[in-house]
């Protein structure tokens, strides 16, 4: 089922298959990529309860050993609507028969969509509904409309920083890292910088950065809160991915056990995780 919540200003359609933002209107212009599956059939899942791969696609607590696919599973399954109004939805997941044989944790995943004025919210919500500790990562994945020359555009972050970018080997980080060219918080963005999967921030400073197409501002994004950025797109695409993620991809020398990856959250039971993004048109 597609909701699409209004105000005055913008709009976004939402599929409840993923809680996925398949439209983000202004002024009759949509900022979020219309899938094309040459390329992608997504347009910005959400990862829960895993980000990226694991080490051969398993995990291990204590000795039994469970299967995730990339990016975990949520974003493949349908999302309840537990409460709508013009402007806003709240989505909700639910733990059930089938997660629990591969993610054996009672949970509730929330996301609420909400638009004030120019802006829209992203707000993820975790709570451990289990009665141990509940190991997760979540992150999010939207994809935005790169129109004309890709090369027109860059990203402008609100720190002059540093950019260190980790390397990926068959979705997994092996421990490479490179030097990304900027000049005052700014990169420059060609298809050459995504020929080894996505570019992978670690240690920022910032955490809101803005896509500028010939110097002048599309769109922003401000992700507190999360560690972790995620830039992506594949050679010749027409979209560009900006991903805040708490949690990250397995190292390829991991040992398989979940409650010591890299970027892992640790949630008591009852208690609740939440993060939010704005995306301001």
């Amino acid at each position: 089922m597609i909701i699409t919540i209004t105000n005055n200003k913008i709009s976004a359609s939402i599929d409840s298959l993923g809680a996925e933002l398949i439209r983000l209107e202004k002024d009759s212009k949509n900022y979020i990529w219309t899938v094309d599956e040459t390329y992608w059939n997504k347009t910005s899942p959400i990862l829960f309860p895993i980000v990226g791969r694991l080490k051969n696609d398993t995990y291990r607590i204590e000795n039994k050993t469970y299967e995730l696919p990339r990016h975990g599973f949520a974003r493949n399954l349908e999302f309840q609507i537990v409460n709508q109004t013009e402007s806003s939805v709240v989505f909700v997941l639910e733990s059930n028969s089938e997660t629990l044989k591969n993610y054996p944790f009672e949970f509730e995943l929330r996301l609420e969509y909400e638009l004030d004025e120019n802006e829209l919210k992203m707000k993820y919500s975790v709570e451990n509904k289990s009665e141990v500790t509940m190991p997760f990562s979540i992150g999010a994945h939207p994809a935005f409309t790169i129109e004309d020359s890709f090369s027109d555009y860059s990203l402008k972050f609100n720190q002059t920083e540093e950019f260190i970018s980790y390397e990926l080997d068959n979705e997994q980080f092996n421990a490479a890292s490179k030097k990304i060219q900027s000049e005052n918080g700014i990169i420059d963005l060609n298809y050459t910088l995504f020929e080894k999967d996505a570019l992978v921030f670690k240690h920022l400073q910032s955490n809101e950065l803005t896509l500028l197409k010939k110097k002048e501002p599309v769109l922003s994004v401000r992700f507190e809160g999360f560690p972790y950025l995620g830039i992506w797109t594949k050679p010749n695409a027409p979209f560009l991915c900006i991903e805040p993620w708490c949690g990250l991809a397995d190292n390829v020398n991991h040992n398989g056990n979940i409650f010591e990856k890299e970027g892992i959250n640790l949630l008591h039971p009852q208690e609740i995780f939440s993060r939010t993004i704005k995306i301001t048109l």
